[in-house]
């Protein structure tokens, strides 16, 4: 009668070990690596209530770690050259480099660490979600989110041929909140500035 008893128990021990171990060897957070020819980093910002700036950041590098089927982020981190601001106008450009904006002398690195992805919808293949993290810049640290698409994932066609996603992202910070408050009050240089990234980033396989 005992052994009836524990028949159950044991079947049921049998079925979860079975499970476990039958769980994919890839369900596990991957190495990844931006590729920095295939890494855009650009902003816009208001001038004089006329238009709007459009500059890029020309030097940049990261790593993430995520997990593709339980769609989790372990960790990550982007680090942009504060000095290789670009806007097609050599004048500003170096303004924007000194004590006022970006103090790129002193903060050389604009550091943007990921602390976790909420995934939401799909849509034509694509998954959006939600990346927060939190962003240094003048030496200051505060939270950001960021509108995430993950585009596209597969070996790559040609070239390097690894595993390869596609990611596009973008927020709007106010820079005051990190000290730069350079014409913000006479109404010359918006607070708000709009940033998009477009990257591709090859899994360490």
């Amino acid at each position: 009668m005992e052994s009836r008893k524990r028949f159950p128990r044991m079947l049921a021990a049998a079925v979860l070990a079975g499970v476990l171990g039958a769980a994919p060897a890839w369900a596990e957070p991957r190495s990844y690596t931006i590729d920095p020819e295939h890494f855009a980093i650009g902003f816009q910002v208001e001038h004089l209530g006329y238009a709007d700036i459009i500059g890029l950041f020309l030097k940049a590098s990261g790593r993430f770690e995520y997990d593709e089927a339980a769609r989790t982020l372990k960790s990550g981190r982007v680090v942009v050259a504060a000095d290789s601001v670009f806007s097609n106008h050599e004048a500003r450009d170096r303004h924007v480099r000194d004590s006022d904006f970006l103090d790129a002398r002193k903060h050389p690195e604009i550091v943007f660490e990921a602390s976790g992805f909420e995934a939401g919808a799909e849509r034509d293949g694509r998954l959006h979600g939600k990346l927060a993290g939190r962003l240094t810049l003048l030496g200051q640290t505060h939270p950001v989110v960021l509108d995430v698409t993950l585009n596209k994932a597969a070996t790559y066609p040609f070239g390097h041929r690894k595993h390869t996603l596609g990611i596009s992202a973008r927020t709007t910070i106010e820079r005051s909140r990190w000290g730069m408050d350079y014409g913000v009050s006479r109404g010359m240089v918006g607070d708000a500035v709009a940033l998009r990234f477009e990257l591709e980033a090859m899994r360490d396989d």
